[in-house]
């Protein structure tokens, strides 16, 4: 079996569908240990749905035995929590970038 990498590169469906294969969960068990519906769950893998709140994300990430940073866009909102709060940053990194 393949090491499983600590952050995904995929986006949020994509690696929720690799790791309840890897995990062997269905949706309706992955739906009792979250306490979320099946079909939610199903809308969020197929990308019919936004990505979940962080807390939510956390409850997932939990239920699929991995950390919250696993998931691209989680690490992309806390990164941007953080750069809010340092303006300075923002320009500088804007000002590098472009």
């Amino acid at each position: 079996m393949a090491r499983r990498r600590r952050f995904s590169e995929e986006a949020f469906g994509p690696t929720m569908e690799r790791l309840m294969a890897e995990a062997n969960v269905t949706y309706r068990e992955l739906a009792a240990r979250t306490k979320l519906s099946a079909g939610y769950l199903n809308h969020l893998v197929h990308g019919n749905r936004p990505v979940p709140s962080n807390d939510v994300v956390k409850t997932l990430a939990d239920a699929l035995e991995v950390e919250p940073e696993h998931f691209r866009e989680y690490r992309l909102r806390t990164i941007t929590e953080k750069l809010e709060a340092m303006p300075e940053l923002i320009d500088r990194l804007y000002k590098r970038l472009g």
